[in-house]
């Protein structure tokens, strides 16, 4: 497997608050890592970590073979790295259209196009001309998606995309993702349905009050003790 992102001994503090704890994790080449533990594991602080908006205490971040810990997030968008975040944080008088436009900005070669978008996400393909305040929260999160992959990633951090969603949204968003994947992206995904998580994704790491409390290839870890992990009822 080639190593496509490294994170290594991460603290991270908020203040007097440390909110990552020793923290380590892996990502080859077109691998998909999900990322699961309760609320307030610090798996938010991970993804933002690694996305350039928290600066570590302690610790490296290499990606693509280059130390990337000092840069900032705009130079880890260049470099193929692009956030899903938590609550979506589209432009809400801006169309979906162009929120998706500006993640195309700074677009790495090879981005993904708004034709191949819209036959990915069809949900967008509707609603492409209305302003994003107007719209569902899965057409929200869609457009999110959209907007991270017109950079052209080669690395994808999902953060909650299913939080709130009915079913049905979420199996079309999981659908989109799958094939994502067979392009080759790799993706490091927060999800709070276990079962979604073990099925996506071939590797896992659960956090547990900022620690890495399991990690291991998916088809090796018992459910039970997954779930023990994300408790922290077993060691």
């Amino acid at each position: 497997m080639n190593v496509l992102l490294e994170a290594e001994d991460l603290d991270v503090r908020y203040g007097d608050f440390q909110a990552l704890s020793g923290v380590g994790v892996r990502v080859g080449e077109g691998g998909a890592l999900a990322l699961v533990g309760a609320n307030g594991a610090g798996k938010t602080t991970l993804l933002r970590t690694i996305a350039g908006a928290h600066r570590p205490a302690r610790g490296r971040i290499r990606f693509a073979g280059a130390d990337v810990t000092d840069s900032p997030p705009h130079q880890r968008v260049r470099a193929g790295i692009a956030l899903v975040p938590e609550g979506r944080r589209l432009f809400p008088s801006l169309t979906a259209e162009e929120n998706i436009r500006v993640g195309a900005v700074r677009a790495r070669p090879g981005a993904w196009t708004l034709p191949r978008l819209y036959e990915v996400f069809p949900l967008i393909a509707r609603c492409r001309t209305r302003r994003a305040a107007l719209l569902s929260g899965g057409e929200q999160q869609a457009v999110a998606i959209a907007r991270a992959l017109a950079s052209g990633p080669r690395l994808l951090l999902l953060d909650e995309i299913s939080l709130g969603l009915a079913p049905a949204v979420v199996d079309g968003l999981y659908g989109a993702l799958a094939e994502l994947r067979a392009t080759g992206t790799a993706v490091i995904l927060v999800e709070q349905d276990l079962d979604r998580a073990l099925a996506a994704c071939h590797d896992l790491v659960c956090l547990l009050e900022g620690r890495v409390a399991l990690s291991g290839p998916t088809d090796r870890l018992p459910r039970d003790q997954v779930i023990g992990a994300y408790f922290g009822s077993v060691s």
